[in-house]
């Protein structure tokens, strides 16, 4: 299978919308741990997202395999994350919505519409990747972790959404931010090894 990310236009918008009803029929028939239905992600969410420029995809030739939104819309209250560095709106992009196509998981398609919101977010220039997940969606928690993804905490007042009391929010930072962030760890811990040194730690 020879696998490629892209940004979708309208001509794919039957595929993309096609493939999401697939991947939340089997949810409903199994376990639907991102708590989906035909109201969301709905075919004029896909639609807008496509319009907007937002809906990516990973595809072999006309056959999309997965498919993410990636949006400066955190659709939610993502001041309120326990965020490792405070990043102003339209510094970080916001992965909405990722599925695969139920014909292809367990091939690491997950996993490729990951890196490929990543490389996109640090190409164009944005300082992290962030996302939120129901806590019990064990699954896309598993995903995130192996790709780098680290916790920001869980929120109860993310969305009012009653069925869904609460969300975990991860981030992932590109490389320049991520080896600022580490700087600051590494001065911190410089002054106190001095602190220790005279004394004034205990």
């Amino acid at each position: 299978m020879k696998s490629e990310f892209i940004q979708c236009d309208m001509s794919r918008f039957e595929s993309v919308a096609g493939m999401y009803e697939r991947a939340v029929r089997r949810l409903e028939d199994t376990v639907n741990y991102p708590k989906w239905s035909a109201e969301h992600p709905s075919r004029d969410y896909v639609r807008e997202s496509i319009l907007r420029g937002e809906q990516f995809a990973c595809v072999d030739g006309d056959t999309i395999l997965g498919a993410v939104v990636l949006s400066e819309n955190p659709e939610g209250r993502y001041e309120l994350g326990c965020w490792k560095k405070k990043l102003a709106a339209g510094e970080y992009l916001v992965l909405h919505i990722l599925a695969v196509d139920p014909a292809y998981q367990r091939l690491g398609i997950g996993g490729l519409l990951v890196d490929g919101s990543a490389s996109y977010a640090k190409a164009r220039g944005y300082k992290a990747l962030r996302l939120d997940i129901i806590p019990e969606n064990l699954p896309a928690a598993r995903l995130y972790r192996s790709k780098g993804f680290t916790s920001a905490g869980k929120r109860r007042d993310l969305r009012d959404i009653d069925y869904i009391p609460e969300f975990e929010l991860f981030e992932i930072f590109v490389v320049e931010v991520l080896l600022e962030v580490l700087a600051v760890q590494f001065d911190e811990l410089a002054v106190l090894r001095v602190q220790v040194a005279g004394g004034l730690v205990r």
